[in-house]
Formats: structure tokens, C-alpha cells, sequence
């Protein structure tokens, strides 16, 4: 029978609970053949010898004894695999979020969001019947019979050389039904997960789908993926049915020749009449493990299918170094320089950024401009450490980025995207992310100084109210100035505003322009606009384009320059 190796190895972290769950399977093996010797030698005092009630009662007692503590050990058996299983399944869940997490998003964006939560969700639970019920009955399958067989054979070598030719053939069989039954339960896997990233993702996307009237074609394709899947969980379950139909058929047909020859030499008297049903109990006995892990491979293969995706994320490199743990001193200002920095993304052969070199002051504001795809979105998932240089350094107080604790270092960061991201909670929860010990009082202080107190204050339950998922039951601008409000309460020296203002009407606009004053006021900034209003206050501006600065300086000289910065500012004012 097959194992895989990774998840095999899982074990040696709740070997406690596992080693139990096998050593009460061994205890419930030997409770068999008790029980069984004991239910021989009843019918044979009770039958043959004509025995009363009163000198039956020990052995019944006995039996009764017996046949309690075995249930017992299945018990403790089983509930010791369920923790087993459980306890894996916690820890493979734990180090799969946190490695997701590790990637950061910009890895995690190559993967589809829906593939990803049915691995982290579904296939994580695929493994319960792995180790619940396939690898203990591996082991069951190993001990019982070879303990059933140590009865017999001293007592009745016939029946146990019948029962070692016969009983190789069920796992033969049950290996070359396993290499179809794998390739399907994978194919079937694979189904299942395309079908919840195609899913989600036309949830996300059901409103451009509305508005170009694709809808209904998109319920056709997911009636179609949906068919897919049907047909390969009809194979799984096709191939499970003939096996389980197979199997079935050898065990009975091997303990009905048990069965015929115990029978015959029965009526000859060659064996005595109790031997004769002892050995005729245990036979169905020694058969069964054997057909229960028939029954539970299938239920096992499909944890080997979801491992193969779960351990391929749990293998996927982190690309920042977050195992460095230097910390460096916590201070008020802090000095950023980028030092020959290139980037290149995994599935691109052309750098994005490259050699940049550009210094982000103490307490001032470095503006970030340039056309669209230019790399300014690369320098900020560099500054948050979503990414690592390929080549260069970004230094901090003359400290290499990479080398800085990264907990500690976004503790040091706000960052204010173009959309930003709010979760399906409370206005309060949702502010209190950045900062987990803000009260009330420092919650609505920073709401006025974001200019989202008013609007808050006028819904019906003001800090508990509900934003709904991404924010839907907000406006642009509202969401825009609760995110503001969270820089406001998280009070970090360093502040990201990647186009914070942009897509916004003048008066929300203003708002959130005087919002950002106060709160990069005394900080050191680097903010990504397209904007006038946003770049001409900046102490200097930096101008990228194709991965390259092409312009460093003040708004003032660099139009006097009429360069490329000089052409930006008259396209964008040509638009207007």
C-alpha cells in the first residue's frame, strides 16, 4: 500500500496520541481472539457437555467482560487516531497560513485566491480520514491478523497455511486498484479546486459580468466545470464500489474454504468441535482488516491528493528574509536610501526597476512620479517588504532593509494605498487593526483628524457599524479617510501614500488632502501621485520611468528643466 513520505512524517510531532491509538488496536486484536475462544468454549460446555447455567455463568461473565473491553479499546483506538488527525491537521493549517502569510501578497497574487482557500480549507480536512482511518488501519492491518494467526497455527495449521496463501492476494490487489484509484482522486482534486477559484472568482467579478451581460455565459461554464467535477467523483466512486464489491468477494470466498475443510474434517473427526469454531469465529476476523483498509485507502487517497497542493505552497521560497531577527533602535526619524536597487518579477525576463539610487530625507516628503508600469508600485512593495531586491540595498540609518526584524520594521510603517482594504467589521475593528490597544477616545481623535468623524457619527450605530465586504457599504472617500484614520491611530514615523487621493471628487479630495497634511506632518514620507496638488508641496520629487530615474529634484527646477518631468505636468494639464 502506498504512504506518502511528507505526511507520514507529520506523525513524529503527536507520536503520543499515535502510538495509543495503535497500542489499543493491538490490546482490541488480542480481545478478538479472547472473545472468540471464550464464545467456543460456551457453545461447546453448553451444547456438547451439557453444562448448567450455574457452572456457564463464569464464562459468561467472562465473555460479556471481554466483549465490553474490546469495545472499549475500539473506543480509545479511535478517538486517540481523531486527535491524532485533528492535532495534524491543526499544526499543517498553522504552517500553511503562516508561510502564505510569509510570501507576502505579491507571491501569493501569482495564485488563485479560491485554489488557495480550498487547499488551506478542504484540503487541510481531506487529511482527517488520512490519519484518522487510513495509516491506523495500516497498522491494524499489520498486527491483527499476525496475532490471529499465532492462535491458530499451534492450534490448527491447516487453517492458518490457508489463511497466509489467501490473504496475500487482497493487498496485491488492492495495489494495482490503488494506482487508478490515485490517478483519479487527484484528477477529481484538481476539479474540486478549479472549481472554487472559478467560483470565487466570478463572485468578485459578478459586476463587470452584469454590466457587458456575460453573466449567463458564466453560469455555463460553471455548470460545465461543475459536470467535470461530477464525472471524476463518479470515477472515484466507481472504481471504490468495484474494489470494495472485489475485496469482498475474496474474503468471503477465502473464509468459505476455511469454512469447507473445518466442515469436513469436522465430520470425519479429525478436529474436535470446539478448535473447529474457534478457528470458524476468528476466520471473518482475520479477513476484515484487510477489507476495512479496502474501504478507508480510497477515503486516505484523497489527503495524498490535497498534499501534493499542500505541500508544493509549504514549498514555495520566501523571498524576504523574515527569519534575520535585528532589531535596530527605535527612533523619530529615519532616513531611507536606495542604493543601485533592481527588481525583476518571477514571471517577467525583464527587470522592473533597475540601479535605482534616490535618498527619502528625515521628516520630509519625497514624491514618486512617473507613467503607468514605470516600477513606483515595485518601490513600495520593496519599502514593505512584500518583495527583496535581486540586486542593491535599501538602507535605513545606514542599516541594510533586509536585516531589520520585519514586525518591527512595518511597526515603523503606514501605509495608505489608492484602494484601500477594509474588513467585513465594525468601523472600530477595522481602525483598531493598526493599533489593537487604541480606546475609543484616540479612535474618535483620530477620526476628526482623518476629516471621517462627521460621516461616522452619522450612521445609525457610528463606530459599530458594518462595512460591509471591501468596504461596499462605503463610498470611495469614506473608505479613503478611514484608512487614513487607522495611519492616524497606528502614529508610525514613516508614512507610504501610494495615489491616496486619486479618483475622488474635488471636495472629498480636499479633505483628504488636508487629512494627509497633519498626518505626514514631522514624518518621513514617500508618496506615489499623479496629481499636481499632491507633488508640488513635496521637499523633492524623484521621476522613474522603464525602471530607470530619469530626474531627481524640486518641482520648480525640474520644470525649469523641461525634461521629462516638465512633459508629465503639460500632458497632465492638457487633460484636465
Amino acid at each position: 500500500m502506498k504512504i506518502d513520505k511528507r505526511l507520514f512524517k507529520q506523525l513524529k510531532q503527536v507520536k503520543k496520541d499515535f502510538y495509543l491509538s495503535i497500542f489499543f488496536s493491538l490490546i482490541g486484536g488480542f480481545f478478538i481472539v479472547f472473545q472468540a475462544w471464550y464464545l467456543s468454549k460456551l457453545l461447546n460446555n453448553a451444547f456438547l457437555k451439557k453444562e448448567t447455567l450455574h457452572n456457564l455463568l463464569p464464562i459468561i461473565i467472562l465473555l460479556v467482560t471481554i466483549i465490553i473491553l474490546r469495545a472499549v479499546s475500539v473506543w480509545l483506538s479511535e478517538g486517540f487516531a481523531g486527535k491524532t488527525a485533528d492535532k495534524i491537521k491543526f499544526i499543517l493549517r498553522k504552517k500553511l497560513l503562516n508561510h502564505i502569510a510569509q510570501l507576502g501578497p505579491i507571491e501569493a497574487n501569482y495564485e488563485q485566491t479560491g485554489e488557495l482557500a480550498n487547499t488551506a480549507i478542504n484540503g487541510i480536512e481531506d487529511l482527517d480520514a488520512y490519519f484518522s482511518q487510513y495509516i491506523p488501519q495500516l497498522f491494524i492491518t499489520a498486527m491483527i491478523p499476525f496475532t490471529i494467526l499465532f492462535f491458530i497455527f499451534p492450534t490448527d495449521t491447516l487453517s492458518g497455511i490457508i489463511m497466509i496463501l489467501t490473504a496475500p492476494t487482497i493487498p496485491v490487489l488492492m495495489t494495482l486498484i490503488g494506482n487508478a484509484a490515485e490517478k483519479k482522486t487527484k484528477q477529481q482534486w484538481k476539479a474540486l479546486s478549479r472549481m472554487s477559484a472559478y467560483f470565487l472568482d466570478t463572485l468578485q467579478g459578478i459586476k463587470i459580468l452584469k454590466i457587458l451581460g456575460r453573466s449567463k455565459d458564466q453560469i455555463k461554464t460553471i455548470a460545465e466545470i461543475s459536470n467535470k467535477f461530477r464525472l471524476s467523483t463518479m470515477s472515484v466512486l466507481k472504481i471504490a464500489f468495484i474494489s470494495a464489491l472485489v475485496l469482498e468477494l475474496i474474503a468471503t470466498l477465502s473464509t468459505a474454504i476455511i469454512a469447507v475443510e473445518i466442515g469436513l474434517r469436522l465430520l470425519y473427526g479429525r478436529i474436535d468441535f470446539l478448535m473447529a469454531f474457534f478457528v470458524l469465529v476468528l476466520a471473518p476476523e482475520f479477513y476484515m482488516p484487510f477489507r476495512q483498509l479496502g474501504l478507508r485507502f480510497h477515503a486516505g487517497m484523497s489527503g495524498v491528493a490535497a498534499a501534493d497542493r499542500i505541500f508544493k505552497i509549504l514549498g514555495m521560497p520566501i523571498l524576504s528574509t523574515q527569519n534575520k531577527k535585528i532589531e535596530i533602535k527605535e527612533l523619530t526619524n529615519y532616513t531611507i536610501e536606495f542604493k543601485d536597487v533592481s527588481f525583476a518579477y518571477r514571471e517577467k525576463e525583464k527587470t522592473t526597476i533597475s540601479n535605482l539610487s534616490f535618498l527619502i530625507e528625515q521628516n520630509k516628503k519625497t514624491a514618486l512620479v512617473g507613467p503607468s508600469g514605470a516600477g513606483k508600485s515595485t518601490i513600495v512593495n520593496l519599502l514593505l517588504k512584500f518583495i527583496t531586491p535581486t540586486n542593491g540595498k535599501i538602507l535605513v540609518n545606514n542599516i541594510d532593509l533586509q536585516q531589520i526584524e520585519v514586525k518591527q520594521w512595518r511597526n515603523l510603517v503606514s501605509w495608505v494605498p489608492q484602494t484601500p482594504y477594509l474588513f467585513n467589521t465594525t468601523i472600530r475593528e477595522n481602525i483598531k487593526i493598526a493599533n489593537p490597544q487604541a480606546s475609543d477616545k484616540e479612535i474618535i481623535m483620530a477620526l476628526k483628524e482623518a476629516n471621517a468623524y462627521n460621516f461616522v457619527m452619522e450612521m445609525p450605530q457610528k463606530l459599530d457599524t458594518l462595512v460591509g465586504e471591501r468596504a461596499i457599504k462605503m463610498s470611495g472617500g469614506q473608505a479613503q479617510r478611514i484608512a487614513i484614520a487607522r495611519a492616524f491611530v497606528k502614529d508610525a514615523p514613516i508614512i507610504i501614500l501610494d495615489e491616496a487621493s486619486s479618483n475622488l471628487d474635488p471636495q472629498v479630495e480636499n479633505q483628504i488632502q488636508e487629512a494627509i497634511e497633519k498626518l505626514t506632518k514631522n514624518k518621513t514620507v514617500l508618496v506615489i501621485a499623479h496629481r499636481l496638488s499632491t507633488i508640488i508641496n513635496s521637499d523633492k520629487i524623484v521621476v522613474i520611468t522603464n525602471g530607470k530615474i530619469v530626474e531627481q529634484g524640486t518641482h520648480n527646477n525640474l520644470l525649469n528643466n523641461k525634461g521629462f518631468y516638465s512633459k508629465l505636468i503639460s500632458s497632465a494639464q492638457n487633460t484636465k
